[in-house]
């Protein structure tokens, strides 16, 4: 039976995925672990496996095109089987072509369409299957139930909390019905592929679609709609991956290249046709790109213009030009839960300076016998994460009806890179030395600007830190990062007059503003949290006893 493939949840935070790349087209044959396609999300570019073995049936979207989480991104079963069934009702984008017949079928046309609750023996049901939701995931344990048997659910809803090997996630509802059947108890694990839940139509008879092994449930009381729903599994690109991709040259030849060297490449400018692959059957690395010199190009021929041409009045020169790019799944998700957060929760701001002469000595002192170099960010968020400690009201998030105060201290810091902004997580901050810390942030952010972050790497975050001091800035205000109250913007050390017993002297000064949300935090708290802070940075010792 055919199988629909649809744009999964890579993230926690993805509404939609870009296709990057097809590396397949209609009519290969396929088998279950098979890279179909890239798919450019919010955080990374992350490869797309088929869980079915089969024949590409029927493409829905075109290269470089976005399509909604739960959108349908192909259809993989026998030659010349009725897929057409399968597409009705589902979502496909207004933008994807039509299907295209597939290569070795016959040239007569295609049966007309059929009801779905046809297809599937009348059962106006469908059966949710556990998704992969990692690379390295087998099974997942059902951490939370938030609907039960009964409750009426459409798609996009949250229907439980599934804990995998790499954190805990959100599974959405793709269908629009009734919770009829609910195949696993909470805290019970799950094989990937094995059945959750089955959503339909009220009283509909869906113990045709699940396996003769699975056990009734004790009270039935509804059902849902068409074909079992699984998931495709996603893994992040790297250089190492022995994934080949291949690129289709302007010549017309067939170029192999990992997904990381082609990106470079084209970040870089670079013809990847030009580059020779030092990878297995020549495939092109990482390295590759790297290494790589492009040869010149000719020059341009002079070409008559305006300019050139006698002028009998004085006018004005120049052309006026724009650029046009499209937006990133990155720079989408940051616009629009930054939006959220501005527009949502009331912001007040609280500046101090703080005299940093002392943690200038310190960490000169410090880094002499640190196995990692220290820097001012790592000082910063140690001493954060110690104030933080002596004022938990900072530490807390606010969930609408209830406050949540966190005992666990996780900071977050924001790295730049070129698609947006990254948040990755120092998790318990308070208890790490300010030289674990420094090997953690250099890993976490190498990882970020690599597009190597897990979800458990950029999760979790109680505060959060966005320092531009090395950029010159002295001082700037940072929108609150959900589900956080607070946000510490940090601007450089500037060495300044400063005043101290009625004295001038040379001093090195550093501001810092705190973003708070006043429906959590009060004036008063986040001034008190700050005078703990300076304290700590203008007597580092402090901060290690």
């Amino acid at each position: 039976m055919a199988e629909v493939i649809k744009m999964p949840k890579m993230s926690d935070t993805m509404t939609e995925g870009v296709i990057a790349n097809w590396l397949v087209k209609v009519g290969d044959k396929v088998k279950s672990g098979d890279i179909l396609a890239e798919v450019e999300t919010d955080k990374a570019t992350m490869e797309l496996e088929s869980y079915a073995d089969g024949y590409i049936l029927f493409i829905g979207i075109e290269k470089g095109k976005a399509v909604p989480v739960n959108g349908i991104i192909a259809v993989i079963g026998k030659q010349g089987e009725d897929y057409q069934t399968l597409l009705n009702g589902n979502t496909i984008p207004t933008h994807a072509p039509a299907p295209v017949p597939q290569a070795e079928t016959p040239t007569t046309p295609p049966p007309a369409p059929q009801p779905v609750a046809e297809k599937v023996a009348n059962v106006k049901a469908t059966v949710i299957r556990m998704p992969k939701m990692s690379d390295t995931m087998t099974e997942g344990v059902i951490a939370n139930w938030l609907v039960k048997v009964g409750d009426k659910l459409k798609s996009g809803d949250i229907i439980a909390e599934v804990e995998t090997d790499k954190a805990t996630m959100e599974l959405e509802s793709y269908e629009t019905g009734v919770l009829l059947y609910i195949g696993a108890e909470k805290g019970k694990s799950v094989p990937v592929d094995g059945v959750i839940a089955v959503i339909g139509e009220a009283g509909a008879d869906y113990m045709a679609l699940l396996n003769p092994s699975t056990p009734p449930p004790a009270k039935v009381e509804t059902a849902t709609q068409t074909t079992n729903h699984v998931a495709p599994t996603v893994t992040t690109v790297s250089a190492s991956q022995p994934v080949a991709s291949e690129v289709i040259t302007s010549a017309g030849g067939r170029v192999f290249a990992s997904p990381l060297a082609r990106k470079m490449a084209q970040d870089k400018g670079y013809d990847i046709a030009q580059i020779k692959g030092s990878g297995e059957n020549g495939r092109i690395t990482k390295k590759d790109v790297e290494t790589f010199t492009p040869s010149a190009k000719p020059s341009a021929l002079p070409t008559t213009s305006a300019e050139n041409k006698p002028k009998s009045s004085p006018q004005v020169t120049g052309q006026e030009s724009f650029t046009e790019s499209p937006i990133s799944q990155m720079r989408k998700t940051v616009a629009r839960r930054l939006s959220e957060s501005m527009f949502t929760a009331p912001h007040f701001y609280v500046t101090m300076e703080i005299i940093m002469d002392k943690a200038m000595v310190a960490r000169t002192s410090m880094n002499e016998i640190s196995p990692v170099k220290i820097s001012f960010n790592d000082l910063v968020i140690k001493a954060t994460a110690v104030a933080l400690r002596k004022h938990p009201a900072l530490n807390s998030s606010w969930l609408g009806d209830k406050i949540r105060q966190n005992q666990h201290i996780h900071i977050g810091m924001a790295v730049a890179v070129p698609e947006g902004l990254l948040v990755p997580v120092v998790r318990f901050a308070d208890t790490k030395s300010l030289s674990q810390i420094a090997a953690e942030t250099k890993e976490l952010a190498g990882k970020a600007k690599d597009k190597k972050l897990q979800p458990a790497d950029w999760e979790g975050n109680t505060f959060s830190i966005s320092n531009l001091g090395m950029f010159g800035v002295d001082e700037f205000t940072a929108i609150i990062n959900p589900p956080d109250a607070c946000i510490l913007a940090v601007g450089g050390i500037k060495e300044t007059v400063v005043v101290k017993d009625g004295q001038m002297h040379a001093g090195n000064v550093m501001k810092v503003t705190l973003s708070s949300d006043h429906r959590v935090v009060d004036g008063a708290t986040a001034a008190a949290f700050l005078q703990t802070l300076k304290g700590l940075l203008e007597d580092p010792l402090r901060m290690l006893i």
